[in-house]
């Protein structure tokens, strides 16, 4: 009898022992509101377009429910006319940057790039939930191929359409396949004319011709030689080619003018046809309506070359950075791996922002809380393949304004493509000169 009562007390005690050993582990990833956390705030950096609604809807409301004791403080570059740098001089360094996958080497610049490694492997974060082309992207932002950055969601380039301005001079609606860059401009110019005093124009592509040649994956310096990669690729005459098309339509270079922009396509409303990523346009369509000012608008799959059907440009990606210097990256990590959850990527999808995990369904369901996006074809969305962003070389970024100065010239510059493909070549070569004397 004695023994069995010494061995029910050694069980009884190794229970206990066990009880307390779960009481004292650690929470998971998603965190656990029953137990007691010490309030945290935390700083994000805006530093892309997200307008207030979305930034309430996708992620502070998520977030608060999920992690009471975190706070989110943002400050958006675009209200408070603060860029990065200035809110780093004023010692108030960001927990989180809210970004462009492609600013990786402007950040490390900037001293604020931190390798997420240790936190994928301590909060057992699945990093195959992400889109192979995204997870590839990021992997290619980096010279180790290390993850120092986790997506938002996939923003996707899309051609959008003003329904008006076709029904005005009757003219058929984008198709619902995907159509060629000479195709879009030959639509185009049945758009591109002067009428009661107001200039429409056909189409106008974002940022000049980065659409185009995104659809081509081609890069302004060859990784390998160092050296500019223009006038010896094809693609990029092809590329340049289209773009001098688009300005030789009658009317749509108006004097100095050769850039037509959001602003023609929501304020001034004469710009018919737009290729531009969704997180780019959908929020502030949105919030248009909501104003009782909506537009009767369309979307269609944007152009590609014939030699690469059913590929759309590369993704533009959101993605969130921790900095270096954050003092709560693990709070900071477990609120980036909650937001890519099937629950609140679901959200991202029902409001208009494309999920950046691999999950079907979601796709399914992609716009449907979305008021601007009812009635219209939501799936043309996913009917070009984003291409990976590609592994291109540190200065690749240093040179890209020089192709608004080719885009210039071949507008009201009076220069061929051939010597405007020979100008930019010469001033990417010279400008990786001064890059490496100067030791960037």
């Amino acid at each position: 009898m004695k023994k069995l009562i010494n061995t029910l007390m050694i069980i009884l005690l190794l229970a206990s022992l066990i009880g307390c050993g779960k009481q004292a582990g650690t929470a998971p990833a998603g965190g656990n509101p029953s137990i007691e956390h010490k309030p945290v705030t935390l700083q994000i950096f805006q530093n892309l377009t997200l307008t207030d609604s979305e930034y309430v809807k996708l992620i502070e409301e998520p977030v608060k429910k999920k992690f009471p004791w975190i706070t989110l403080i943002r400050t958006s570059a675009s209200s408070s006319n603060l860029t990065l740098e200035d809110v780093i001089a004023s010692g108030n360094v960001p927990d989180l940057i809210y970004g462009n996958i492609t600013s990786y080497y402007a950040y490390e610049k900037l001293g604020l790039i931190y390798d997420l490694a240790d936190f994928i492997k301590k909060y057992n974060f699945d990093i195959n939930r992400i889109k192979p082309g995204i997870l590839e992207s990021i992997k290619n932002q980096s010279e180790t191929g290390n993850i120092y950055t986790l997506p938002f969601n996939a923003n996707i380039p899309i051609l959008y359409y003003n329904k008006d301005i076709f029904d005005k001079f009757g003219v058929p609606y984008p198709s619902d396949e995907q159509i060629t860059w000479e195709e879009a401009i030959e639509l185009g110019k049945k758009l591109t004319r002067t009428d009661n005093g107001v200039n429409y124009v056909g189409l106008d592509v974002e940022d000049g011709p980065i659409r185009i040649y995104e659809s081509l994956g081609l890069q302004l310096i060859d990784p390998e030689t160092e050296k500019a990669a223009v006038v010896s690729n094809p693609g990029w005459k092809r590329v340049f080619d289209v773009v001098k098309s688009s300005f030789e339509v009658p009317g749509y270079i108006q004097g100095e003018n050769y850039i037509y922009n959001i602003d023609n396509f929501l304020k001034t409303q004469n710009l018919a046809m737009r290729v531009a990523p969704l997180a780019n346009m959908v929020g502030k369509l949105d919030d248009l309506l909501a104003a009782g000012k909506p537009i009767n608008w369309g979307i269609a799959p944007p152009p590609t070359f014939k030699e690469a059907p059913g590929k759309g440009p590369e993704y533009s990606i959101h993605t969130w950075y921790i900095t270096s210097q954050s003092k709560y990256k693990d709070e900071a990590f477990q609120v980036i791996s909650y937001i890519l959850s099937d629950e609140v990527q679901r959200i991202l999808a029902r409001n208009g922002r494309v999920p950046a995990i691999v999950n079907p369904e979601l796709e399914k369901e992609y716009g449907a809380d979305l008021p601007a996006l009812q009635g219209l074809n939501v799936q043309n969305v996913f009917k070009a393949e984003p291409q990976p962003i590609s592994k291109d070389h540190p200065y690749e970024t240093e040179v890209a304004a020089f192709l608004k100065d080719a885009y210039k010239e071949l507008a009201i510059g009076n220069v061929d493509v051939n010597t405007s493909l020979r100008n930019l070549e010469e001033k990417i070569n010279k400008k990786i000169d001064q890059l490496k004397v100067a030791g960037k």
